[in-house]
């Protein structure tokens, strides 16, 4: 008889249905990016991620600094922009590493999470056959019933997780009470053997799965207060300057929304600053920042109520869910300009420190004629003043060139050059707060008219007759408002992190096994009143130090310090 094989399409399994390959490819892609090794490449992908943020400016701190990146590399820089390389942290790519991160993190832990409640309802597992193959091995015959062996043995292990078992199997919960954990002493067994299991350390994994979903709380903690935070700065004159309301973004120098926050609903605060101090050490480097304040909040803006406090560097103010930081500090040199006709305007306004340890500070100061000085518009511009320049506190002259010796204002000057012209206040176009537009200079629009070293109280007269006298300066201090509703879940979420990684850290996992039964006596008989004992240890965790560890268990459990025969640990 002749056997025809079946043709080979007939003997390939069916091709499975579109939707069964659909999901079969969801399965394992859900299996691919919930493995650790996944969690692992995106973490350190994440890490890589965050570079360009740390090296390259970004417009969420400083918009200046990338407009002039940009303008300085015009052909690479637009490109950089298209890839948002300067707002990393809110790239789609940043934010798509973020969440794949998560899910990742999500996907691993949940498992080991009810594997752990499975094993923490497991018993112990059942003494091996043969305990003298384990790495720790110990045998000898006690004066002693099996009973009061183990019963010895498993009073000595509180806090382990034990299970006593009869004739090396699991019988009905009956004869002796058992504690948290334990299972009654069995009587029954052919051969009169008792074995008793007992493991120690579950908390370490316990502690590894706290460490991990901190881990998450924390980024879930992170993403909140990003998206739903806010963050501004601003400048105030010290010494009962006027202050600022958080009523709009725009009362601040600068300002951050979150993502899905667009900057209203603020709570609203009020502060005005009384004084300032600064701490220094002998060598100009800064101690400590101090600020005593006034501020209004909740009824208080209704009932016109101030509050004094105290801020200092790193010791905010924290008030309606808000912190209200101090920075840092600096000088706003006063210039009056007094007119021919006997009209004064007087400027405070903030300079810029060049140097942080003697706060030589650079800025410039733009003064406009009071209105109906001049019969036109354009004369009116014609005569508008602007003071660029240098300010130190403790004034040294080398010459004519001006520097700071200390930053504490204990002989202030100032070196100026004074223009008089168009300032550019009117055209509309955005100027440094620190430093003039150069163009005006270079069309002719605002001419240099003298070039000045001055003291408090000094001054110079202009070529139209108005006088510049520099009245001294004032300090400033630079606040930061902050909102994060999420901040104490990412302190809390770290805490534990902690917590969970010292305990996974330190805590040790153990297993030993204890075998029981009745040694034999004269003429094959059994002796009820000698036990042989035997002991073997197995270390879960790759520790030093177990085998001295063992020894000192098995002299506890077992009450004594040598036996009849012992092998090898």
């Amino acid at each position: 008889m002749t056997v025809i094989d079946k043709p080979a399409a007939q003997q390939m399994p069916p091709r499975q249905s579109l939707p069964g390959r659909a999901w079969a490819l969801l399965r394992n892609t859900w299996r691919g990016l919930t493995s650790m090794r996944t969690a692992l490449v995106l973490l350190f992908l994440l890490a890589l991620a965050a570079i360009p943020g740390a090296l390259l400016p970004q417009r969420s701190l400083n918009e200046q600094k990338v407009i002039q990146y940009i303008a300085n590399r015009p052909t690479l820089g637009p490109w950089m922009d298209r890839f948002e390389l300067f707002d990393v942290f809110s790239s789609f790519w940043f934010t798509s590493i973020y969440v794949l991160l998560f899910i990742s993190l999500v996907g691993c832990i949940l498992p080991r999470v009810f594997d752990h409640y499975r094993a923490l309802r497991t018993p112990p597992v059942r003494a091996p056959r043969n305990l003298a193959r384990l790495p720790h091995h110990y045998r000898e015959t006690v004066e002693r019933t099996t009973d009061e062996v183990v019963e010895h043995a498993r009073k000595q292990l509180r806090g382990w997780r034990t299970e006593v078992r009869a004739g090396g199997s699991v019988g009905p919960a009956g004869g002796n009470q058992a504690g948290p954990g334990e299972r009654s002493i069995e009587q029954s067994g052919s051969d009169g053997e008792i074995t008793l299991s007992a493991e120690k350390g579950y908390t370490r994994e316990l502690g590894n799965l706290v460490f991990h979903l901190s881990l998450v709380g924390l980024l879930v903690a992170i993403a909140v207060g990003k998206l739903f935070g806010y963050e501004g700065t601003v400048i105030v004159i010290a010494n009962n300057g006027p202050g600022f309301c958080t009523t709009s973004p725009a009362v601040f120098d600068s300002f951050r929304a979150g993502n899905v926050n667009d900057g209203t609903g603020m709570a609203p605060i009020c502060v005005r600053v009384k004084d300032f101090k600064a701490d220094y050490l002998e060598s100009g480097q800064a101690e400590m920042f101090t600020s005593n304040i006034q501020y209004q909040a909740g009824v208080d803006l209704q009932t016109n109520t101030w509050r004094d406090s105290t801020i200092q560097v790193n010791h905010p103010l924290r008030v309606v869910g808000d912190r209200l930081y101090l920075q840092g500090h600096g000088f706003a040199p006063t210039f009056t300009v007094t007119y021919p006709n006997g009209q004064t305007r007087t400027e405070t306004i903030q300079w810029r420190p060049e140097d942080a340890r003697t706060f030589l500070s650079s800025g410039v100061l733009r003064i406009d004629p009071p209105g109906g000085m001049y019969a036109t518009e354009a004369e009116r511009r014609k005569n508008q003043i602007a003071v660029e320049g240098l300010f130190a506190p403790t004034a040294l002259l080398h010459g004519n060139l001006l520097t700071s010796s200390f930053p504490v204002m204990n002989d202030p000057a100032v070196a100026v050059d004074v223009y008089r012209g168009d300032t550019g206040l009117d055209t509309g176009k955005p100027q440094s707060l620190f430093s003039l537009d150069s163009e005006q200079i270079k069309q002719g629009r605002l001419t240099k008219e003298a070039r000045v070293n001055l003291r408090p109280g000094e001054s110079t007269t202009l070529s139209n007759g108005a006088k510049v006298t520099f009245d001294g300066a004032q300090e400033f201090v630079n606040l930061q408002v902050s909102h994060d509703p999420a901040q104490q879940w990412v302190l809390v979420s770290a805490l534990a992190m902690m917590a969970g990684l010292l305990v996974s850290l330190l805590v040790k996992r153990r297993r030993i096994w204890i075998r029981v039964y009745p040694a034999d006596g004269e003429a094959g008989t059994v002796d009820q009143r000698r036990t042989v004992v035997e002991m073997g240890g197995l270390a879960r965790t790759d520790q030093a130090g177990w085998g001295s560890e063992f020894d000192k268990l098995r002299a506890r459990l077992l009450d004594q310090q040598s036996g009849t025969e012992k092998t090898g640990e």
